[in-house]
């Protein structure tokens, strides 16, 4: 009797262990940020980008470590910076599991791009607009080459008026050659944080686990 009694515990006991860990959300390890730091598009180049993700992430209390912006520069992709995949959203949500699949068909919707505190960012038809997301990058997530035009308001050390920054869609939808695409829509008119803003944005910009 003891022994059967022993043995149905234990089998609970495991019964429980497996259903703890399949309750478990995967790590967060993609958001997008909930405030420009506050020069538009100065971040104080990479260094200074990836220091406003790791900030968020912490005032938000997620890993601190290992936080990079997904930006690219005049020498420098963005998609080298972030890892292999997969990535998921602060809700546990798998958005990407590979590069491929970021740079293809992914799960990169408005609901599920949400900011490190697992907010949902404002949209085309909300106020105010912020779906411009600071990238520099092409489609595949690349700088773009030398074609005297400025794509990264001179590394992400400008807050001119002048200038501009490729920015995507984080709301799948809009204007520019690639309306739906979530890193790469169009141009932005200037780097100041008023003109970003006056084009539908807010310096905001996607911060990746480097898996």
């Amino acid at each position: 009797m003891y022994r059967i009694l022993f043995v149905t515990l234990l089998l609970a006991g495991c019964a429980g262990s497996d259903q703890a860990a399949s309750d478990k959300s995967p790590a967060p390890s993609f958001f997008l940020t909930s405030a420009n730091p506050g020069n538009g598009a100065d971040l104080g180049g990479l260094a200074g980008a990836d220091g406003w993700c790791a900030t968020l992430a912490d005032q938000a209390g997620l890993a601190a470590n290992g936080w990079v912006a997904y930006l690219s520069t005049t020498a420098v992709n963005a998609r080298d910076r972030i890892g292999s995949g997969p990535w998921h959203n602060v809700a546990g949500v798998q958005i990407a599991a590979n590069l491929d699949e970021l740079h293809g068909e992914n799960n990169l919707t408005k609901e599920t791009q949400l900011n490190e505190k697992g907010e949902m960012v404002n949209g085309r038809g909300d106020t105010p607009n912020r779906h411009d997301i600071l990238t520099g990058s092409d489609l595949s997530g690349r700088a773009f080459a030398d074609d005297g035009t400025d794509h990264t308001c001179s590394d992400w050390t400008s807050s001119s008026p002048d200038g501009s920054a490729q920015v995507g869609h984080h709301d799948r939808q809009g204007g520019g050659a690639n309306p739906t695409s979530w890193n790469s829509a169009h141009a932005s008119r200037g780097c100041s944080l008023e003109n970003l803003q006056g084009t539908g944005g807010d310096g905001l910009f996607y911060c990746m686990i480097a898996n």
